[in-house]
């Protein structure tokens, strides 16, 4: 996939999620769920292809960051912050499941994760991956 079409994924992506927030958290939670795994996913990839670190061909899927031994496998070379945007990513996917699929979370529970979130998005816009 093309840089610009995952800029335009994730801008659907901080959209949706923004709207998420606008209607009540708990009500949407599945919607929070999918948009911050994917998104992530997204500017993580965007970044590794802006700076060369992957081939253009080569995908990043959300679920890679279920397991942090099969992650570190794949992203067996170093960028920056790489420790702590593979944390967030594996905490933002471990709820991942949970969110969309599971029964009604604590608000807490879902606040965490867009607070994971806004984290990562403020790593990424120090590296200088852009979006808007």
């Amino acid at each position: 996939m093309k840089t610009e079409d995952h800029i335009r994924n994730i801008k659907e992506s901080l959209d949706v999620i923004k709207e998420s927030i606008q209607k009540g958290v708990q009500e949407r939670q599945r919607t929070i769920g999918f948009n911050t795994s994917v998104a992530a996913s997204e500017m993580l990839e965007v970044y590794l292809h802006q700076n060369n670190l992957i081939n253009p061909g080569a995908s990043i899927k959300h679920d890679l960051f279920n397991s942090l031994n099969k992650t570190k496998d794949i992203l067996n070379f170093d960028f920056p912050n790489k420790d702590k945007i593979i944390s967030i990513l594996h905490e933002i996917e471990s709820k991942r499941n949970l969110l969309c699929y599971g029964k009604p979370q604590a608000i807490e529970t879902i606040k965490k994760v867009l607070e994971l979130f806004n984290e990562l998005k403020s790593i990424f816009n120090e590296m200088g991956v852009k979006w808007s």
